[in-house]
């Protein structure tokens, strides 16, 4: 087993606020380990086997944790993003500096010359690993005022009008709206523009009794009645554009857009979609902060919060697409 030294939980978990501190924070495997312990077990340690709490635990020479009272020895990795990963994090952490540091956020290539990664696929999927990541369980809803609409990602189609679609992909944006400017986003990827799906998403999003300013599609219709205060703006019987009336949601919608063509240059699926909508709401609820570092410790540590994904099962449902039948996949984790 090697040899083991004594751990203890320490709280008040700092975090480094530029590049130069970040290699000083962690200068070995040694350092992001337990910078990793710290986010997991930030006051006592709690063995997932027995469950047993602790105030210590041990740590053998491959960074592994020991429990006291069962034995069992504990990856602090496990049941994180970074579990199975043959990289080391101090690798990973370099990957969520410049993730979160470069204000557009990063893409795959640009990620695989920054790190020096050998292969594309492994900086395509660290990126999705880490974008799954970027939702912060429970997290509040909206308190309103919200407006609320759809847009459409994807390229020109013929022969469509209104809120037809054929291959486009349909993002329903909610904007709570400031006296000064706009507060937080909310953005799903919705199958339709049917009620369910538009007033489910209000309902999972919108704190209840709030106002919900929308267009006069009856996809909303049922708002009223499911405790908000509804507020209907009939675009077509105006003579502005309805950018004017709806400031927040056209903002936003044009954004990503922006984003979707100038970082990712369009290449994305519609099956990953929701990962770069939440990359995208991560970004833009945090765009007025200053402090770079800060966006890198909630990152790493709602990536400890957030389950493994292999990278076979981000390649389900568009490996014959996305990469050579030649290259495999194992080299990605």
């Amino acid at each position: 087993m090697g040899e083991v030294t004594e751990v203890r939980p320490v709280g008040g978990i700092d975090y480094p606020c530029t590049l130069g501190e970040f290699f000083t924070f962690f200068p070995d495997e040694t350092a992001c380990h337990r910078y990793l312990e710290q986010l997991r077990w930030p006051n006592r340690f709690i063995c997932p086997g027995c469950g047993g709490i602790s105030n210590q635990a041990w740590r053998t020479s491959r960074h592994l944790l020991l429990c006291p009272k069962c034995r069992r020895q504990v990856s602090a990795t496990a049941g994180t993003v970074f579990e199975g990963t043959r990289k080391p994090l101090r690798l990973w952490y370099h990957a969520i500096w410049e993730l979160t540091s470069q204000k557009y956020g990063a893409n795959a290539l640009g990620l695989q010359r920054a790190l020096g990664l050998g292969s594309y696929v492994t900086a395509w999927a660290w990126l999705h690993k880490l974008r799954r990541a970027m939702v912060r369980p429970g997290r509040d809803r909206l308190f309103g005022p919200a407006e609320v609409d759809e847009s459409y990602v994807g390229g020109e189609e013929v022969g469509v009008h209104g809120r037809q679609t054929i291959k486009k992909a349909i993002v329903v944006i909610a904007v709570e709206m400031k006296r000064h400017g706009f507060g937080r986003i909310r953005l799903r990827h919705v199958p339709d523009v049917t009620g369910d799906s538009l007033t489910s998403f209000v309902t999972d999003v919108v704190q209840p009794g709030a106002v919900v300013q929308t267009d006069g599609w009856n996809g909303y219709a049922k708002l009223q009645s499911l405790g908000f205060e509804h507020e209907v703006t009939v675009l077509q019987n105006l003579s502005d554009p309805a950018h004017v009336h709806m400031p927040g949601v056209h903002r936003v919608a044009a954004l990503l857009k922006r984003w979707l063509l100038g970082t990712l240059q369009g290449g994305i699926s519609k099956e990953h979609l929701p990962y770069y909508l939440d990359e995208f709401t991560f970004r833009f609820n945090r765009r007025t902060s200053r402090a770079r570092g800060l966006l890198f410790y909630r990152l790493i540590n709602q990536a400890v919060q957030t389950e493994h994904t292999s990278t076979h099962e981000l390649f389900a449902k568009t490996i014959t697409k996305a990469i050579p039948s030649h290259v495999k996949l194992g080299g990605a984790k």
